[in-house]
């Protein structure tokens, strides 16, 4: 057993670090894959000029975003003023600027996903852990789980629900 079986506190550290880690790990990977993907929809195929500049992208993704995400997932539950997958949505940014740099036009999207993510014109922006990187999706539950738990124990401790 563990010493993270008896402590919420340090198994929510565990899967904090782990969840950054593969995160980190993962962003060039979505960057270029959000670029190949959107490039062969629109034109059938992905130039090596664009995969270079998607690799670059994703290089700067993983070395702007990554401390983002080490930094914020670090910070005590009570101090995360936002999600780590609302950071992941804002990183369309660098998929984005490849696609646009291209001539890739933008897609429909619905109101309001135009309203919730103005900057997302390629409709890019994660809704889980597993569209960044399907290796995320459990170390995404896993620490959306831990975090609860501590969450939640840290309320009743106080006396509230």
């Amino acid at each position: 057993m563990s010493s993270d079986d008896d402590d919420p506190e340090a198994a929510l550290a565990r899967y904090a670090d782990e969840l950054a880690a593969g995160i980190v790990d993962a962003l060039p990977g979505w960057v270029v894959g959000c670029v190949e993907a959107r490039m062969i929809q629109w034109s059938g195929e992905v130039p090596a000029e664009i995969r270079h500049e998607a690799e670059a992208a994703g290089e700067q993704a993983q070395a702007e975003v990554g401390p983002q995400i080490i930094e914020l997932l670090r910070l005590d539950i009570d101090d995360q003023r936002v999600p780590p997958l609302s950071v992941l949505r804002d990183a369309v940014r660098f998929p984005t600027r490849v696609l646009e740099a291209a001539g890739v036009p933008g897609i429909v999207r619905d109101e309001v996903d135009e309203r919730l993510m103005p900057n997302d014109h390629y409709g890019l922006a994660p809704a889980n852990f597993a569209d960044v990187d399907p290796r995320l999706h459990e170390p995404g539950m896993a620490w959306g789980a831990a975090k609860a738990y501590v969450h939640l124990a840290r309320r009743r401790a106080e006396g509230r629900r």
